[in-house]
């Protein structure tokens, strides 16, 4: 039992390591890290030159004080103005060769230390000058050529060495060439040529129809589900009547009203032939009111006995001319829907065109990406990893200034 689970464990560790996945993972995840520890080094290099470099408070403080000296020490003022610019061109010069030299190195460094490290090496530079002491001697001791000769070095010499090392780490530990990226794709494709050539061949007529299809597909979504409804919007804006929505004709409730007033007043005067004028204009507007009482009267009357009034009354006109009403009332109900129809068709025809807008949208940007340049995305990508890099260094700004 011992044996076999050795056995079995020796196995499963062999397929966990050895296998060409695992490798390949491990080997990303030490390069991932290693970009990342790169970065951070970077990142804390540039905090610390943007922290202890030129923009120092001794030389923001020395920038004036040749001028608010009285006139009987503008000679004091303007010599030690000048000590302290000195002072900070050579600080900078010592930190910016420190950082540089122990950047070279990231993997020996610790990030926690980073900081202690720089200065201590600048502090041991012939070229640091101490606030506390003045820095008299290292002024004495170097000339200006000494000064030109350092930065000459540093920009002919360290930070060409900087760059092609940084530059070398960077090949290293990022993307693979594209040999590695793509062989295993090109040999399944180069071996299966014969069998796609074939296949193309053989279901020519098909593929050539798909693709007719799909295009007919493509132009009738783009004219019926983009153009379309931008017309509609476009008429709606401009109040055009072949656009407006309608549910009801326009001269269909008019036509019915008028001919139910019309029944009306033809069946009052068969019932009352004395009636005058202004009896039946007042019929009239009690019909458009939606008052039928002469014609409920006689029906009421015609329904005590509905045979013979069926027979010899009006019975079957009463109820045809209530037919006509509720047919009227109808249209009145369904001409208050039309309005508010037309009263919301511009949000009607925005929300037609929001589903169109969305797709063609998507499918351009799918396109631009898959098949089109990928520099913008690739922009997009620097510009997010640019500004997660300037957060870090401020934030290790921030620290440095209040620690």
């Amino acid at each position: 039992m011992q044996e076999s689970i050795r056995n079995r464990s020796v196995a499963t560790l062999q397929a966990g390591v050895v296998s060409p996945v695992s490798r390949v993972r491990n080997e990303a995840r030490r390069n991932q890290k290693k970009l990342r520890q790169l970065k951070e080094i970077n990142a804390n290099a540039l905090g610390l030159l943007l922290g202890e470099g030129l923009s120092s408070e001794t030389l923001h403080e020395g920038g004036d004080g040749g001028t608010s000296t009285p006139s009987s020490n503008g000679a004091r003022g303007m010599m030690e103005s000048s000590r302290k610019w000195k002072g900070a061109v050579m600080n900078s010069i010592a930190l910016i060769d420190a950082v540089l030299a122990h950047v070279q190195e990231p993997e020996a460094l610790d990030l926690e230390n980073f900081e202690e490290r720089i200065l201590a090496s600048t502090r041991d530079d012939r070229f640091y000058v101490s606030p506390a002491e003045g820095g008299v001697a290292a002024f004495d001791e170097l000339a200006p050529a000494d000064v030109a000769s350092r930065l000459q070095d540093l920009l002919q010499t360290v930070l060409p060495r900087y760059t092609s090392t940084f530059n070398a780490r960077i090949r290293s530990s990022g993307q693979p060439s594209r040999l590695i990226r793509y062989w295993l794709p090109a040999t399944v494709l180069i071996l299966s040529s014969s069998t796609i050539l074939r296949i193309l061949s053989h279901r020519r007529e098909a593929i050539l129809t798909w693709i007719r299809e799909f295009g007919v597909t493509c132009q009738d979504f783009w004219y019926n589900w983009v153009v379309e409804p931008i017309k509609n919007i476009i008429g709606t804006i401009r109040h055009d009547e072949d656009s407006q929505v309608a549910i009801m004709s326009k001269r269909s409730l008019e036509g019915d009203r008028e001919s139910l007033e019309r029944m009306v007043v033809e069946f009052a005067v068969d019932e009352n032939r004395t009636l005058t004028s202004e009896q039946l204009s007042e019929i009239r507007s009690k019909v458009q009111e939606g008052d039928l009482t002469p014609v409920l009267k006689a029906y009421e009357r015609d329904m005590a006995k509905p045979f013979m009034g069926a027979v010899r009354g009006n019975l079957i006109r009463a109820l045809l001319v209530q037919i006509q009403k509720t047919k009227v009332d109808v249209e009145v109900a369904i001409g208050g829907i039309d309005s508010l129809l037309k009263s919301q068709q511009l949000v009607f025809g925005f929300i037609a065109l929001t589903p169109g807008l969305l797709v063609s949208i998507g499918a351009v940007r799918y396109l631009n990406g898959v098949l089109g340049n990928k520099k913008g995305s690739r922009k997009g990508a620097k510009q997010n990893q640019v500004l997660g890099v300037l957060r870090y260094v401020i934030a290790f700004c921030q620290y440095s200034h209040g620690a």
